[in-house]
This record gives structure tokens, C-alpha cells and sequence, in this order.
């Protein structure tokens, strides 16, 4: 196993709850065996900087404390570089974590930083995007481009779920084109999956991903209404054999997703893009630490 000397940890620490975080986890590593040098960042923008600045220390591991799309936002830097990743489950839903099987506890997912081991897994791409779990296009990225900046900070939980209740009855199905020339493939769809984890919003959703399979995987909620998507959410929340009834499933290293009209792709929550694309596959290319039993 590789001997890890020194670690560098960065930690969105924006909200109340991130700075809690962090100084919960500053006190959960109390003991390591290896040097941490631990960052909480307030400003999202100074999170690039302040990894940039942690990796010139060459660290043998990379902690990140944040939701999924703080991880997709700086897995991109980390790259080239002869570190492993590590990872703090301080968002909402912690799909990534989920799927790689961390513990969504502090003390537990501190503790396969100490005793894990690390995993060669795939990263995701859009285009030249680089990411860890999951993109979306329909409903989910409607809702994070429209909704007002502050509503869930103001109204709360109940505040958000009223904005995206709004969003769905404007929602509407859309034509989606998977592949290109001949091979393409075209229907009607109301939520597409770009999975490199079997985890979306907390759910398992994406049964077919594996973060080491050396394929990105898009799974297709088809349908006319939007009904089928109810179904299917519904369906895979309570894992029913249902959840599968709906849904079409591609498989490939590279796959091109084109939708009429032209939608917003969403990047572990943020976003990022919007189609045409290319879905790829960067096969086996960080190293991540898991849980032994993983």
C-alpha cells in the first residue's frame, strides 16, 4: 500500500454548517499518522488558488470536504499530479461518497482516511469537462439555472421544493439523440442520467455504473408525459422492480448527446454545459481512497 506522508485538506467552508464541518473534521484527525494541512475557504473562488498553493507542498493526499460539485469543480486540478484523493461528505446529497461507499458520518469517513486504501477509479467527462459521479439534463438543471440566488438560504428546504414544483409545471419532455450518423439512436425523453456512479440526488438511480468500469454509462428516462418521470423517481427511491420500466441504457467510451431544443447540463449540481456534447470515459485516471471492504 502506498505510505501516506502528508496531506493537504480543503474545505468549502461558505456556510455555517461547512465551518462546523471543518472544525469537526480538524478534530476528528487529531492522531493521524501523517501531517495535514487543513484550509477553510469561504470564498468558492479562492478554492482553486488555495489547492493550487496546497499542491506545490507536493502532498501524497488530496482531502476534499464539500458536496459533488465541489468535488467536480477541483478533481480537474488534481490531475497530473502524483496525489490521491480523499474525500469529506459535507454536501447534501454526497452521491460520490455513496457510491465509493464512504461513510457519511465525520468520524467514519475520517477514519478511511486513515486506514483505507487507495482505488484507481474513472473520472466522467463533458466534452473537456472532467467530473466524479453524475450529469443530468431536464428537470434537475431547469431548476438549478432558474432558481433565484438566496431562496434556499431565506425560505429554507420548503422554499426550494416550492421553486422546483413551479419548475415542473413548466417542465416538458424533450427529442434526445444519442450517437451519430446511422447508429444514432432518437426519442423522447424526460430525464437523461450521464453516470459515471450509480448515485444521483442521494438515490440510487444508475444500477449499471461502476466507477472502474472503463465506460460512461447514460441512462434515459423515456416518455411523452411527465408522468414517466414521477414513476421512475418514485420507483427508485422505494427501489421498486418498476424503476427499470421506463428507462433505455447506453453503454460506451465516447457517446454523442444531442437534444431539440438545446438544454443546460447539470455537473454534480452545477451548470456547466449545454448540448450538444460529448459523454466520455477517462478510464482509470486518479486514484481515490475507499474503504477497505470496498
Amino acid at each position: 500500500m502506498t505510505q501516506i506522508r502528508s496531506a493537504a485538506m480543503i474545505v468549502n467552508a461558505r456556510s455555517r454548517s461547512g465551518q462546523d464541518q471543518f472544525a469537526q473534521a480538524c478534530s476528528a484527525m487529531q492522531g493521524m499518522p501523517f501531517e495535514v494541512d487543513a484550509h477553510a475557504v469561504e470564498d468558492p473562488d479562492d478554492l482553486v488558488p488555495t489547492l493550487q498553493r496546497a499542491l506545490e507542498r507536493k502532498p501524497d493526499l488530496v482531502i476534499l470536504g464539500g458536496g459533488d460539485g465541489t468535488i467536480s469543480s477541483l478533481v480537474d486540478y488534481l490531475l497530473g499530479h502524483d496525489v490521491i484523493l480523499g474525500v469529506l461528505p459535507f454536501g447534501t446529497a454526497n452521491s460520490f461518497c455513496r457510491t465509493l461507499g464512504i461513510p457519511l458520518d465525520i468520524p467514519g469517513a475520517v477514519e478511511v482516511l486513515k486506514t483505507g486504501r487507495p482505488r484507481r477509479i474513472d473520472l466522467g467527462m463533458i466534452d473537456g469537462d472532467y467530473f466524479a459521479n453524475c450529469a443530468a439534463i431536464g428537470l434537475s438543471p431547469q431548476i438549478a439555472q432558474t432558481v433565484p440566488h438566496g431562496v434556499k438560504k431565506l425560505f429554507g428546504r420548503a422554499g426550494y421544493l416550492a421553486w422546483a414544483t413551479l419548475q415542473f409545471a413548466k417542465f416538458h419532455p424533450f427529442q434526445l439523440i444519442v450517437g451519430e450518423g446511422t447508429n444514432a439512436k432518437r426519442m423522447t425523453a424526460t430525464e437523461v442520467r450521464i453516470s459515471n456512479g450509480r448515485f444521483h440526488g442521494g438515490t440510487e438511480l444508475v444500477e449499471e455504473a461502476r466507477l472502474d468500469s472503463g465506460e460512461i454509462i447514460i441512462q434515459v428516462v423515456c416518455g411523452k408525459g411527465k408522468r414517466s418521470l414521477v414513476r421512475n423517481w418514485a420507483a427508485g427511491f422505494f427501489r421498486l422492480d418498476s424503476r427499470r420500466v421506463d428507462t433505455v441504457t447506453f453503454h460506451g467510451k465516447a457517446l454523442r448527446i444531442e437534444t431539440v431544443p438545446p438544454l443546460p447540463i447539470s455537473i454534480d449540481g452545477e451548470v456547466l454545459a449545454k448540448t450538444p456534447v460529448m459523454a466520455k470515459v477517462a478510464a482509470g485516471i486518479i486514484e481515490v481512497m475507499a474503504p477497505v471492504e470496498a
